[in-house]
């Protein structure tokens, strides 16, 4: 649960005080006026990023040169600031309780599951987006997994520009050794930890697709399989495989000036009874699919420790039909505590919005948007 917010000069927000309680909250406002930052400023206290963008210079508000968001989550107190660049990013400085701490050392603090209208992309969409889902659960799962991957990240940068500087003949490739030993420790770590990811995702996604779709899960069992560049060989590990590969494509990437094989290259797919969904599946199919990844999300974390995460909607109401929000509405119902933004409360149950604590975003060009709790506006 997070307890307390404060913002400064976050995108719409020069300022921003406010006090959660338990239950659902329920965000309202029109587009454009503040309500996807709110859901973004918890988001950069989770996970040290936004959900939204990888640059962190672009969440500086318009004019201003630091953005600093600060909350209570049970007994921490985590603050995350950003400080804009002439290059149009940022510097960031995360603190947990006046310590300093790198972005992976928020695993676990103040767990999310996020949904939002990107999600909905999330089948069909670039293998990025899949990759990004996998990471961010396994890393609020496991602070060992953040570490291992923020350092596959790193090694990765230095290698790549390794590479480039090897293509023009500025540099040999006995410097790569080094490179390359960080780069197979931590690939084969993240490659292990997905596979150990998916092996555990398995029951909770199969038992929220029934929980949705009861006819269709009858039919056709829903998964996720992993699909990697650098399949290992019978007895081989995940660190023989990778080594195998590298060797195998050292000319091409030279030539590319780039790493071509690793985990950043690989892809999760969704499958009904072993069938790609891209390739097949209604809209209506990959938003039933979509929904009962988030729910298995929510299960899995809970399953760690006994304790729900906290449920980040941020206006997708209006994307699921009534079935399905009935589901999810029972799911929010059951939580400790739940964000939900929409422009209006006809998309919600109106239980839902009877139980809920009613916030109202309002935008003001002259202070930026502003937060008021108040009761929520039925047509």
């Amino acid at each position: 649960m997070i307890e307390t917010l404060s913002v400064l000069d976050l995108r719409s927000y020069h300022s921003l005080e406010a006090s959660f309680g338990r239950g659902p909250h329920l965000v309202v406002g029109p587009n454009a006026a503040g309500k996807t930052t709110l859901i973004e400023a918890i988001v950069l206290l989770a996970w040290g990023r936004s959900h939204r963008t990888s640059n962190d210079g672009e969440v500086v508000r318009w004019g201003s040169e630091l953005t600093r968001v600060e909350g209570t989550a049970g007994p921490e107190t985590i603050e995350v600031a950003l400080v804009r660049t002439a290059t149009g990013g940022a510097r960031k400085r995360i603190r947990v309780n006046g310590v300093a701490r790198r972005a992976g050392g928020l695993a676990g603090l103040l767990r999310t599951v996020v949904f939002a209208p990107e999600e909905m992309l999330l089948i069909a969409g670039s293998p990025g987006l899949r990759r990004a889902a996998i990471d961010q659960l396994a890393s609020q799962r496991s602070a060992a997994y953040a570490r291992d991957l923020g350092t596959y990240t790193r090694t990765l940068q230095h290698r790549n520009s390794l590479l480039r500087a090897i293509r023009e003949e500025q540099a040999s490739r006995d410097e790569l050794r080094f490179w390359d030993d960080s780069f197979l420790e931590s690939g084969a770590a993240v490659v292990e930890a997905r596979l150990r990811l998916l092996d555990d995702l398995a029951g909770p996604l199969a038992r929220a697709h029934a929980e949705i779709a009861p006819g269709e899960a009858m039919a056709a069992r829903l998964g996720i399989t992993y699909a990697t560049n650098a399949p290992a060989l019978p007895g081989e590990s995940a660190r023989d495989a990778l080594a195998r590969r590298l060797a195998d494509t050292a000319e091409k990437e030279v030539w590319n000036g780039t790493t071509v094989i690793g985990p950043h290259r690989d892809d999760v797919v969704f499958e009904l009874d072993g069938r790609d969904l891209s390739s097949f599946a209604s809209r209506g199919q990959q938003r039933t699919a979509i929904l009962a990844f988030k729910l298995a999300e929510l299960d899995l974390l809970t399953e760690q420790d006994g304790h729900p995460p906290l449920l980040l909607l941020d206006d997708v109401f209006s994307e699921l039909d009534p079935d399905r929000r009935g589901h999810l509405v029972r799911r929010i119902a059951e939580l400790p505590q739940a964000f939900v933004t929409t422009t209006t409360a006809d998309d919600l149950d109106p239980e839902l919005v009877a139980a809920a604590t009613s916030w109202t975003v309002v935008s003001d060009t002259g202070s930026g948007a502003a937060l008021a709790p108040g009761p929520v506006p039925v047509r």
